[in-house]
């Protein structure tokens, strides 16, 4: 029998996870890790599979419907398929995505979509391939590879998200839209947030959203329209096309009436809030032998932390954790 869904105490149902396999990247973006930066989790602090699964299979029980494997970079984790294999057959799970930068997808995309993995969101910042690089310091090559693979072994729908910066890619928001037009992926345009030193710093790049639609709509006939699981972007159709366009507002209008959704890091840390420091523990419990009934009345009293909103906006320095520790 399955157990009533998950209500945070404002009223919202929980209905997806955000699934960290791992904090480590291959790419050091600017408003995200530091250059240089070795400070990462050891493995062995890291969820097992048999761990992260059981984890899933509680939620899924508690009417979580979507699964979101992020990181980090989740490709660095070895053995992601089997993974990802496990989880879309559980019984309750419908829907089972992966956020990656693509720099391997090329190799894995094949094995991943025959694991369950069905929709993705791609990291891409620039079509410049020198942007590109002084933003992540990686190729845009391997990116584009990567992703003409996962559009080949049929992933769909294939989400572009762009952190947009003002005087580094703000000029070319209308090429990755033709991109994603041409390729028929949605662009998500997305506002830079100050989490910890590098997201912080990053703020003196940070552009208002709603500005950029405003430019959009004087070339485009932007159509308010909705995406079924688009998440947080609110969205338009760009004229009579199928390309749409999102627009994920942290600090420019928020979105936290809506918010469905916690993230699991990949150390067994259950985040309620991607803007706060609310938090609960699960791989003490998961290692010392909780049982599924106890595990299911612990992520309850989790859900029952959840704070009503961030305060990215009001307290910008409050989040000290880099965006890979949370999970995206």
């Amino acid at each position: 029998m399955t157990e009533p869904g998950l209500i945070d105490p404002f009223g919202r149902h929980i209905a997806y996870l955000r699934l960290s396999v791992t904090d480590r990247c291959d790419l050091r973006c600017g408003y995200c890790l530091p250059k240089g930066f070795k400070g990462f989790a050891e493995p062995d602090h890291w969820l097992t599979f048999e761990e992260l699964s059981r984890v899933v299979s509680a939620f899924t029980s508690l009417g979580v419907r979507h699964v979101r494997i992020t990181g980090g970079e989740p490709l660095v984790r070895r053995n992601l398929p089997d993974l990802a294999a496990r989880l879309s057959a559980l019984p309750n799970l419908d829907d089972l995505s992966i956020s990656s930068n693509c720099t391997r997808m090329a190799s894995l995309a094949v094995p991943l979509r025959r694991a369950g993995v069905s929709r993705l969101n791609v990291s891409l910042d620039s079509l410049r391939a020198e942007v590109f690089k002084q933003i992540t310091g990686g190729d845009l090559r391997k990116v584009l590879r990567g992703i003409a693979a996962a559009h080949a072994a049929g992933f769909a729908p294939i989400r572009v998200n762009t952190v947009v910066m003002r005087g580094v890619n703000d000029d070319e928001i209308e090429t990755i839209l033709g991109f994603c037009a041409d390729n028929g992926f949605t662009l998500r345009l997305i506002e830079t947030m100050p989490m910890g030193a590098t997201g912080q710093a990053a703020q003196r790049r940070y552009i208002d959203l709603q500005t950029v639609r405003r430019r959009l709509q004087r070339r485009f006939k932007l159509i308010p329209d909705i995406l079924p699981g688009g998440g947080p972007a609110r969205y338009d159709r760009v004229g009579a096309t199928e390309t749409r366009i999102g627009f994920i507002t942290p600090l420019s209008r928020h979105f936290c009436e809506t918010c469905n959704r916690v993230r699991l890091a990949a150390d067994g840390t259950l985040y309620l809030c991607l803007g706060q420091d609310d938090r609960y523990e699960l791989r003490p419990l998961l290692r010392d032998g909780i049982d599924d009934a106890g595990l299911v009345s612990h992520i309850r009293r989790a859900i029952a932390l959840k704070p009503q909103r961030h305060e990215l906006k009001e307290r910008p320095e409050k989040i000290v954790r880099f965006m890979s520790t949370t999970g995206g």
